[in-house]
């Protein structure tokens, strides 16, 4: 039984949805053990609905690329110094940064050089692109939890605790998923054939892709007019830039703009064409095929072309340790390349099939029961024990 006299107090910041979706799952299973836990500090719609507390608008720490940073800098570092000094005047029991290392970081070690215990959930890219951030890690957290299990093995120099966990989503997603009745849902005809387009879930994203993507549409569509395609966008913002992107194209093909509800998007499909990112794992998990890119301004990919040390940037890609699905990036995303991947996709059906079976194998790895695993680390470093009957 909990001897302590107050609730457990946890401080939490998450920076973009898949952080939102991963501090939902740690509220639920530590709720379950620990009843009146207290959590606050920065979440999205899912955290607050599940009783977390936001200081600030999860949508003000969203950004991506090293030249759109630079705009928000005054503001991130200004949200950072208020939450800094909300927790050390209010100390939390635990702080759990989620993901967002460049934000979260530095508060974490801020944090704990006053003495407070710190959790870093989700590790950063470091076996991608700047090293030097497995040093960062080790002098700002206690312990690490990582997502993936290649990621261990880069902190085996630093003194401190890293633990695999697995991955929420891969307990959550069902081995398969039913494509009559996603398409039921959607109100999706049963037979025809379907893809869909995923431009990312951040509007800059969003800014990049449409249009390529857009274009790609349309090439496959005068080749297969039996194709239908399905967009699922996360927010207003990224509806208000495809909406202009596919008036401006002048293109007219069957499209289904959709209000989130990218999963039922990706299960309902034939095919899939994503931005790289979290989205590619949840197409993984739903074992649908898909090519994938990127792009970013031209600024930010010459920087960035200029630290990347990885192969691959595709988490399936990483996570199959080859090259499973097909990588687009900057300049080589176009019309034609976009289009005839795609294509491939729907007409070669062996080898869409092998990549799902592959997709499965992973899926099979990642299932550890991520949430249960989090809550029972953070009762470990808090000294607490559940409240509920085993």
């Amino acid at each position: 039984m909990n001897t302590s006299t107050h609730p457990l107090h946890i401080g939490i910041v998450a920076g973009e949805a898949s952080g939102d979706l991963l501090g939902d799952g740690i509220i639920t299973a530590l709720r379950e053990q620990v009843p009146n836990a207290v959590f606050e500090g920065v979440g999205g719609s899912r955290m607050t609905d599940n009783g977390c507390f936001s200081l600030f608008p999860m949508e003000r720490l969203s950004v991506m690329g090293f030249t759109e940073v630079i705009g928000r800098l005054p503001a991130l570092l200004s949200m950072r110094r208020e939450l800094r000094n909300h927790f050390i005047q209010t100390p939390p029991d635990l702080f759990i940064g989620i993901d967002a290392p460049d934000f979260n970081l530095p508060l974490e070690r801020a944090l704990r050089r006053a003495g407070i215990r710190t959790l870093h959930y989700v590790s950063p890219a470091v076996w991608a692109w700047r090293r030097y951030r497995v040093r960062k890690v080790a002098k700002s957290a206690d312990c690490l939890l990582t997502l993936f299990p290649f990621e261990e093995q880069y902190y085996e120099e630093q003194a401190l605790d890293v633990e695999y966990v697995g991955h929420p989503l891969a307990d959550r997603l069902a081995d398969t998923a039913d494509s009559l009745e996603a398409r039921e849902v959607l109100g999706l005809e049963p037979k025809r054939p379907i893809v869909a387009l995923l431009p990312g879930s951040r509007v800059s994203e969003v800014r990049q892709l449409a249009r390529p993507f857009i274009e790609a549409a349309h090439w496959c569509y005068e080749r297969r007019p039996d194709l239908k395609f399905v967009v699922p966008l996360a927010n207003d913002g990224c509806r208000s830039v495809f909406e202009k992107c596919l008036k401006q194209s002048r293109k007219h093909m069957p499209i289904v703009l959709l209000k989130g509800q990218s999963l039922e998007a990706m299960a309902a499909s034939d095919a899939v064409m994503l931005a790289s990112g979290t989205a590619t794992l949840e197409c993984l998990l739903l074992k649908r095929p898909m090519v994938v890119a990127y792009r970013m301004s031209p600024l930010s990919f010459r920087i960035a072309r200029s630290l990347v040390t990885t192969e691959h940037y595709s988490l399936p890609n990483l996570l199959a340790g080859r090259s499973l699905v097909s990588e687009l990036i900057q300049e080589e995303v176009t019309t034609e390349r976009l289009g005839r991947q795609l294509m491939k996709l729907l007409e070669n059906r062996q080898f869409a099939e092998e990549m799902c079976a592959a997709f499965s194998t992973i899926h099979d790895e990642l299932r550890r029961d991520a949430n249960r695993a989090v809550a029972g680390r953070i009762l470990e470093m808090t000294g607490r024990t559940s409240h509920a009957v085993a």
